[in-house]
């Protein structure tokens, strides 16, 4: 479905995350403070309307008491306090008697349930009226204490311009420090994503230290202000990621590069042998000699691309090993026999320690295959004449076979890389040692991991090497048809 040119318009112009996150943050807040600065006006408001009223209802109650125990109405009459107005009416609403500085008007007060009351007088203006009972010993009467609000109303009128005031400096003060905020904690994804179209352009580029990544904090591509947060994990993670990824990139070119190499040579005598065959007629004898160099080539590509396409499947994970009930001492003891003829004619003999019987639930041609690539490199590399000592002990629930030659030995400097795909020790044969391809320990790695296994190697050039293979016990028992 083909977005329309409205949908792609709203796409491009998208607000981003950070300024998202900002206007999700200051509208938040914003309604917090609305609400609390509302919240406070009424309270205030509420307040000064008590203290208000406490104060008009103490002047009522004073007056009252007097009136009650003197009944002269004339005191109200000469009363001129300022803003405080005074009027007495009978229980019918006729005014009875008026303060002074009322000037004859009359307030225009109904009975309410609710004391004091606030009213609107055209002349006074607006009036807080408090009413209090006068029990004469003949008559009833209501005193009515009025005074202005404005004074209340100026001072309410000031908070609330105040608090419309703090509320947008407040909002700008948030949005500035949201903007910082989210900013700051955002920058580890804005250096992620930097990062990020870095190494892809990285690996897009040519040669082998085009991926090579900045350093950054702690040697890492990518920081993080707070490394305990979820961006300081999220950095983490993708630092990880990084160094993941340049390692594989690094291997897959050295891989390829590696094995091209390998191929070049065996394609190279087939092109030349090929093309010395075509040139003209041969005898049969050069013929012959022809097909077997070309037949030794063949051979040795069949091993390389068997070889790769084992560790291809075990890189996948998909190397899928049989669960086969065997005995492991009978395995070893086979492929020691494969591989006797070529130890004799090296003068080379195989002392064998296999006299435990071993069961063992596995995969035979894989574990044959195994034993066969480090028996292979003890002949290969042993002195002439020597000896291969081949041994197999169980302890701690553990299997554990171990081959020793007396051959040339590793260098130290090269033990880390023996298991490597395509690396080769430099040795004194070097022709013999070219057979392999290289390939043999990175496959007998893979399938005794896939074994869930490991493999040690101790070796001192020049007095041989001893290759240690560790296979965890079958826990249950084993049923071997002899």
């Amino acid at each position: 479905m083909i977005p329309s040119p409205q949908k792609a318009a709203v796409a491009k112009h998208a607000l981003s995350l950070r300024l998202r996150m900002m206007l999700l943050f200051c509208f938040t807040v914003g309604v917090l403070l609305l609400a609390s600065y509302t919240a406070v006006y009424f309270a205030a408001r509420s307040v000064v309307r008590a203290q208000l009223d406490r104060r008009i209802t103490e002047a009522a109650g004073l007056l009252a008491a007097d009136l009650n125990s003197d009944p002269n109405d004339a005191d109200i009459l000469v009363m001129d306090i300022p803003d405080e107005y005074f009027e007495t009416v009978d229980p019918s609403g006729k005014v009875i008697a008026l303060s002074k500085n009322l000037h004859n008007h009359v307030i225009a007060w109904q009975a309410s349930s609710q004391n004091p009351v606030t009213i609107r007088d055209s002349v006074l203006g607006s009036l807080r009226v408090r009413s209090t009972p006068i029990d004469h010993a003949n008559a009833s009467e209501t005193l009515l204490l009025a005074t202005p609000t404005r004074e209340t109303d100026r001072t309410l009128a000031g908070f609330r311009d105040l608090l419309l005031i703090l509320f947008p400096c407040s909002l700008l003060i948030i949005g500035v420090v949201a903007a910082w905020y989210v900013g700051r904690s955002l920058e580890p994804i804005a250096s992620l994503t930097r990062e990020t179209s870095q190494m892809a352009e990285r690996v897009k580029s040519a040669g082998t230290r085009a991926i090579s990544m900045r350093p950054a904090q702690n040697g890492a591509p990518l920081g993080a202000a707070n490394r305990d947060d979820e961006l300081g994990r999220l950095a983490r993670a993708f630092n990880e990621l990084f160094v993941c990824m340049e390692s594989a990139v690094l291997q897959l070119r050295q891989f390829v590069s590696d094995a091209s190499h390998e191929l070049r040579t065996p394609l190279s005598i087939l092109q030349g042998e090929t093309e010395l065959l075509l040139q003209e007629p041969r005898s049969p004898a050069e013929y012959h000699r022809a097909l077997a160099v070309i037949d030794s080539e063949l051979k040795k590509l069949s091993r390389i691309v068997e070889s790769l396409f084992t560790l291809s499947i075990a890189d996948a994970g998909q190397l899928r090993l049989a669960r086969e009930p065997l005995y492991l001492n009978e395995t070893l003891e086979e492929a020691c026999s494969l591989i006797a003829p070529r130890a004799r004619s090296k003068g080379i003999r195989i002392e064998r320690q296999l006299s435990e019987e071993v069961p063992y639930i596995g995969d035979e041609a894989f574990l044959r295959q195994l034993f066969l690539i480090f028996l292979d490199n003890s002949v290969k590399y042993s002195n002439r004449p020597g000896a291969i000592r081949v041994g197999m002990a169980v302890s701690n629930g553990t299997v554990r076979v171990q081959f020793q030659d007396e051959g040339v030995g590793i260098p130290a400097n090269h033990l880390p890389h023996i298991f490597e795909r395509f690396y080769r020790v430099p040795q004194a044969d070097e022709s013999d040692a070219q057979s392999g391809g290289g390939l043999g320990l990175a496959i007998a790695q893979a399938i005794v991991r896939a074994q869930d296994g490991s493999i040690e190697c101790v070796s001192q050039p020049g007095r041989g090497s001893t290759f240690t293979i560790s296979l965890p016990c079958v826990a249950e028992s084993v049923s071997v048809e002899s």
